[in-house]
């Protein structure tokens, strides 16, 4: 049972790691990546629509993404929507084919994505310790059913803190390395 807890707690940590990765992923570092639009919505018939379901995206160049719009009446929604994404993009529309130029990042810029990397990890490493105080409380609550002893309660919560611990370290890894990569120049 004891096993089960802790197989959960750690199952749930390594999704809330590979969130935070995802998250701080979309944060631009200077490079051109069609993954960079992922999180804009456009509105389509009424309902908020992934981009890449309305569009394809590619990266023409190192600098510039492409957007090419399935339904041509669509480009000033997705141009819209681009602009009032918290990217600071600015999109130029050439006939059907939508093109997003990426500013140069200025150090202001930079510090201020390091910011939104850092908030980024905070609530990472919040949602790994709510997955602790879960696994803890089932613990608990099996001490207080008298199902398992003090001493197992004890070494279970140990070693949930471990693991805790573990993907702390991996979430501050992780910004380590987006750090390094939005200081490069």
């Amino acid at each position: 049972m004891i096993n089960e807890i802790r197989k959960d707690a750690e199952m749930r940590m390594e999704k809330c790691v590979e969130a935070f990765k995802n998250h701080i992923s979309k944060i631009r570092t200077g490079r051109a990546s069609p993954g960079l639009l992922d999180g804009i919505h456009v509105e389509y018939y009424g309902t908020a629509t992934p981009l890449r379901q309305l569009a394809n995206v590619v990266a023409e160049d190192s600098r510039t993404l492409a957007i090419t719009v399935f339904d041509r009446s669509l480009a000033p929604a997705v141009e819209k929507a681009i602009m009032a994404s918290d990217l600071g993009l600015n999109p130029s529309s050439a006939g059907t084919v939508i093109r997003v130029p990426l500013p140069a990042l200025t150090e202001e810029r930079r510090r201020d994505l390091i910011k939104v990397v850092r908030s980024e990890a905070e609530q990472g490493r919040v949602s790994v310790r709510n997955v602790r105080r879960d696994a803890n409380e089932k613990v608990k609550a099996m001490l207080k059913d008298k199902v398992i002893s003090e001493d197992e309660d004890r070494r279970s919560q140990d070693e949930i803190q471990k693991l805790t611990d573990g993907f702390i370290k991996k979430v501050d890894s992780a910004l380590a390395e987006k750090e390094a990569e939005l200081m490069e120049i």
